[in-house]
């Protein structure tokens, strides 16, 4: 029958529907969209900065040649590092942009000596690091572009300056340089890393729910599909036993009116025989309502058997001796069993005419032992197997094991049935 399991994930809960939404609004669960924002941002910073060194190179009262030589440096370096992000492709292209845009900085550098060129070679590097795809490359463009930028600075100030160097002074600024490139350098690719990680554990758990949700699906049809086969089962079973039965009983019950004024004993054995499958069908027919109704409850194999044999001797002339183990089982031998044994009995008075039977269940080498012997008629020729004998041989070879016969002329009917009983039974029956 199906069963809920509560601890099943739900991937459309409001929690995750409200994450996701978060996620889409800012455009995080997307690096493309991500870096791209990104670029925009470097190039606006780029047009600040440049807006910033031109303010101080007029607050400072540069000479006009070198304020035009710096305006279009910047336009060009603001140009070539648009086209760099958003147009070149290839990668001959973008090294052509990136040889333009490094001469413009260190041009800048010679012609400012501004700090706010740092800045600019800073943003430069921000693009690198966002277009490299792994730590060791952002480590390898780092290791080289810090010494290019302060041999740059360091050639321009003994140029410049004619050999006439602050050698503290130039060391002082080398070291904020350092500092600022590499702080810039942590900050920017453990921000990288950390994003990359976040999107690789955003999509592995996005994949886990939309699996886990493919498997409730699964285990919900599965669930449903055990749920048919078992009403089919047991529709079967009703079918199969308690059908039979009342068949039976309608049999035994129109020959005995036609024989009770002429043969009222064999007309009362019949009545009685008619009563016992009765008792039977209705048996039969309140456990197939238990199960369908999911009720668990259920007596032992070795009471239920004793119930069976209680029934079938209570107000009647018949005896059945009995020697029954308790015996544990699954489901599906439980109910094989307490057929068997109604089966027999039932066969052993409608058929041989019995007055007495002798039943016994035992647990023999790891093997359940089935034998039921009675005092009728027996058979003259080889065993008829009807429907319920058939039924019962073949649903014997279906657990392994077998079922023997034995019959002859006024000795009687014996069943012999031996099954085998391990540890796993019941997990085995069940699947």
């Amino acid at each position: 029958m199906k069963r809920k399991d509560e601890r099943q994930p739900n991937p459309d809960s409001p929690v995750q529907e409200k994450k996701y939404k978060f996620l889409d609004r800012f455009g995080l669960k997307d690096e493309k969209v991500l870096f791209r924002a990104g670029k925009v941002l470097i190039l606006v910073l780029i047009g600040v900065v440049a807006t910033m060194i031109l303010i101080q190179m007029f607050s400072g009262k540069v000479d006009g040649w070198k304020m035009a030589v710096t305006g279009g440096m910047l336009a060009l370096l603001w140009a070539v590092e648009t086209l760099n992000l958003f147009v070149a492709k290839k990668k001959g292209w973008k090294v052509l942009c990136y040889v333009v845009v490094l001469t413009c900085v260190f041009g800048l550098v010679a012609l400012t000596e501004s700090y706010y060129v740092l800045i600019l070679y800073i943003l430069i590097l921000t693009e690198f690091y966002l277009a490299s795809k792994k730590i060791r490359v952002a480590a390898l463009i780092f290791g080289i572009g810090v010494p290019v930028y302060l041999t740059a600075y360091a050639l321009v100030a003994l140029v410049l300056r004619y050999g006439n160097v602050d050698l503290f002074l130039l060391l002082s600024q080398a070291a904020e340089a350092i500092v600022f490139l590499t702080a810039h350098f942590v900050a920017v690719n453990f921000l990288l890393e950390f994003y990359r990680q976040y999107l690789k554990l955003m999509t592995a758990t996005r994949d886990l729910d939309e699996s886990n949700a493919r498997l409730q699906k699964a285990y919900d049809e599965l669930a449903e599909v055990t749920a048919l086969e078992e009403r089919q089962r047991i529709a079967k079973d009703i079918h199969d036993t308690a059908g039979h039965s009342i068949t039976t009983v309608i049999m035994q019950t129109e020959a005995a009116k036609l024989i009770v004024e002429k043969d009222p004993q064999e007309a009362k054995k019949k009545i009685v025989a008619a009563n016992l499958q009765a008792k039977h069908a209705l048996e039969e027919l309140r456990e197939s309502v238990h199960l369908l109704s999911g009720s668990l409850g259920k007596p032992t194999l070795k009471t239920a058997l004793l119930e069976i044999i209680a029934e079938s001797t209570d107000g009647t002339d018949v005896t059945i001796r009995h020697s029954v183990d308790d015996v544990s089982v699954g489901d599906r031998k439980y109910r094989y069993l307490c057929n068997s044994l109604k089966e027999g009995i039932s066969n052993g008075l409608r058929h041989g005419g019995a007055t007495a039977f002798y039943f016994e269940l035992k647990e023999v080498e790891g093997r359940i032992r089935f034998l039921l012997s009675d005092n009728g008629k027996g058979q003259e020729k080889e065993t008829v197997k009807g429907f319920g004998l058939t039924g019962m041989e073949k649903e014997a070879k279906e657990f392994g094991g077998e079922v023997t016969f034995y019959t002859e002329p006024d000795e009687g009917f014996e069943v012999m049935i031996s099954l085998p009983i391990e540890d796993n039974d019941q997990a085995k029956e069940e699947k």
